[in-house]
């Protein structure tokens, strides 16, 4: 697909004229990542915002004990990084990739130009940072009020409607992200032996099953009542 009309699939860029997507996309850069590669780290210096075109990454808020939180995980068409560009502060996180992932790169200058020309991106930037703030609430909300066990459950409902893919009518539903349970336990806010417990849990009650990293929703019926999600029935 061509960078310009790659664009405008993405939220921020619907707006965007034939002309103007062609222009954008003549000044992005691609980056390529690892698995488990960082793209920065919190602290570093914020010159660019960048558009996930394929894989996925995490961003990360480490503490000074080597735990992590992950408050979110980005994938095809989510962009990051816009924070700094706008308030010239260095970067608030760290951003790591989940597989071998392709992004492109808005550079600062490039950034505040198309914003400046283009009312419905500023629009959607302040949509974009007021969803992310929710998210940031309802993170910190569930980590006062709910435990562990609701808390991982509920994670593994909002990962499988964004990346599950059931193989057959009826069947399980498998999680297309590759997640240690590091990763799972960033994403929780918990630690790995904490959820080592809560997939051994689940696993017996035949809510899910493991391949490897892969995760598979065998109920998700259940799987949404144990995270609160359902009332009892």
């Amino acid at each position: 697909m061509k960078p310009e009309n790659f664009l405008r699939g993405v939220h921020l860029f619907q707006s965007l004229s034939h002309h103007d997507s062609e222009r954008l996309a003549a000044s992005l850069k691609r980056r390529s990542l690892n698995r488990g590669e960082a793209l920065f780290r919190k602290g570093d210096e914020g010159t660019s915002l960048y558009i996930v075109k394929s894989g996925s990454v995490k961003i990360v808020l480490p503490s000074d004990t080597g735990d992590e939180i992950s408050p979110a995980i980005l994938s095809k068409g989510d962009f990051f990084g816009e924070m700094a560009l706008l308030d010239g502060l260095p970067r608030s996180a760290d951003v790591v990739a989940l597989e071998p992932s392709e992004l492109l790169a808005l550079n600062q200058k490039d950034f505040l130009a198309f914003l400046k020309g283009d009312e419905d991106a500023i629009q959607s930037i302040l949509s974009y940072l007021s969803m992310r703030l929710r998210k940031t609430d309802d993170l910190l909300e569930n980590a006062h009020f709910l435990n562990i066990s609701t808390r991982f459950a509920r994670r593994l409902v909002e990962l499988s409607q964004k990346y599950g893919n059931q193989k057959e009518e009826g069947g399980a539903v498998q999680i297309d992200l590759r997640l240690t349970q590091k990763d799972l336990a960033s994403i929780v806010g918990a630690t790995r032996e904490s959820i080592n417990k809560e997939l051994r849990i689940l696993r017996e009650k035949g809510l899910v099953s493991t391949e490897g990293n892969t995760i598979h929703i065998l109920n998700m019926e259940r799987l949404e009542r144990r995270a609160h999600l359902q009332e009892p029935m």
